[in-house]
């Protein structure tokens, strides 16, 4: 078959599939999307949309039905549904036996472990009166408690004080299956972006430097390449790399670090699709995330991942003080800007620290690059229409 001639069904109608069409579109690729509403950033742009459950496995079979090939944005869904698919011959990537082990953190951890993968110590729990006897063991003042199973953008983690849960159990804020990490003093969160074609070619992006909202736990600014060695950033791919080899399928895959104070870099989690911290790549490298994926999909070449510029990336957070209708405030001041990049993702209503668009920033520099980050993030704001 031409591989333009594919139909491609995406599990997930959010801003990182209206990435991934925008990017097709020059390609002329038939899409079809699974979402629970019209109101959602990819309806608009959408050949075909089926309204349902991720869940929903009579939805998630008409849209494998329409499709040549499936992927998800999203991990939050049915994945026994799409082994079953994968065993009945229909094309999945990455395979839902992957998402089905990323889905749970606990099974994450274990991988890591099993397959020599730098990761920090940890314990699995099942409920909060087995906590006690693991918290020592941690050996560290602070410890990061993750639920196993249905957290995303910070939520279902909690950073917590060792002492004060052993001296007062009701602090636990969790009462199911959870994962009990060591807490790693970071110098810097790290991501690198890895692209594994269906011959089993691997590519990486440069690596991706974060910076977080300390409640929110969102990424709120980014640089590429990141700040550290060219020794760290071989360290960082090689490890990178080397997860995503004994993962063993096709896909793109965000693996996201910690570079430890003591300049050991261990693997946090992984996520198995275009992720938040490889937005810039749209206009920073020769090659986006979203298009190697698309190649990925269509099986062609992968792309060159080298950077044009340095790069940077604001993310868009919805305001604290408002849900609602809103309007973007300077954007005109923004847009004069040469280097920087608006991009908003259809969003109909604004709400606190909502993901509702980003801002990319090219620039010879790294101060250049910065200089603009900090302008963007303190002109641009969402504002109650």
């Amino acid at each position: 078959m031409n591989p333009l001639r594919k139909r491609i069904g995406v599990l997930g109608g959010g801003q990182l599939g209206r990435m991934l069409l925008e990017e097709s579109a020059r390609y002329h690729v038939h899409y079809a999307i699974l979402e629970t509403s019209e109101d959602c950033p990819c309806y608009s742009m959408a050949n075909q949309f089926i309204k349902g459950s991720l869940m929903d496995e009579l939805k998630i079979r008409e849209l494998a039905a329409s499709c040549d090939v499936l992927t998800y944005e999203i991990e939050h869904v049915n994945t026994e549904v799409l082994i079953q698919l994968e065993q009945e011959g229909k094309q999945i990537i990455p395979s839902p036996k992957i998402l089905q082990l990323i889905q749970d953190k606990g099974l994450q951890k274990e991988f890591y472990q099993k397959n020599s993968i730098p990761s920090g110590k940890f314990f699995l729990v099942n409920s909060k009166e087995e906590w006690a006897p693991f918290i020592p063991l941690l050996g560290s003042d602070k410890f990061v408690a993750k639920t196993r199973k249905g957290g995303y953008d910070g939520k279902g983690v909690a950073i917590l004080n060792s002492q004060e849960i052993l001296s007062d159990p009701s602090l636990i804020p969790f009462d199911e299956p959870c994962v009990l990490e060591e807490f790693i003093a970071c110098e810097k969160e790290l991501a690198v972006i890895v692209a594994r074609d269906q011959q089993g070619n691997i590519v990486t992006f440069p690596s991706i430097e974060m910076e977080f909202d300390p409640i929110a736990n969102l990424v709120t600014v980014l640089l590429s390449p990141a700040r550290i060695s060219a020794e760290l950033e071989q360290k960082a791919e090689e490890i990178a790399r080397n997860l995503v080899q004994a993962l063993n399928g096709p896909g793109l895959f965000a693996v996201e670090l910690f570079l430890a104070k003591d300049g050991e870099i261990y693997v946090n989690e992984v996520a198995p699709r275009p992720h938040n911290s490889g937005h810039h790549t749209i206009e920073a490298c020769y090659t986006s995330q979203y298009e190697q994926l698309l190649r990925i999909l269509l099986n062609m070449p992968l792309g060159s991942t080298d950077l044009v510029q340095c790069a940077g990336m604001v993310n868009l957070l919805g305001a604290d003080d408002f849900s609602g209708n809103y309007y973007l405030e300077n954007l005109d001041l923004v847009n004069k800007i040469a280097g920087v990049y608006v991009h908003l993702y259809g969003k109909t209503e604004s709400k606190p620290k909502r993901k509702m668009g980003h801002v990319s920033i090219l620039a010879p520099t790294y101060e250049e690059v910065k200089e603009k980050a900090n302008y963007v993030s303190k002109v641009l704001a969402f504002k109650k229409d």
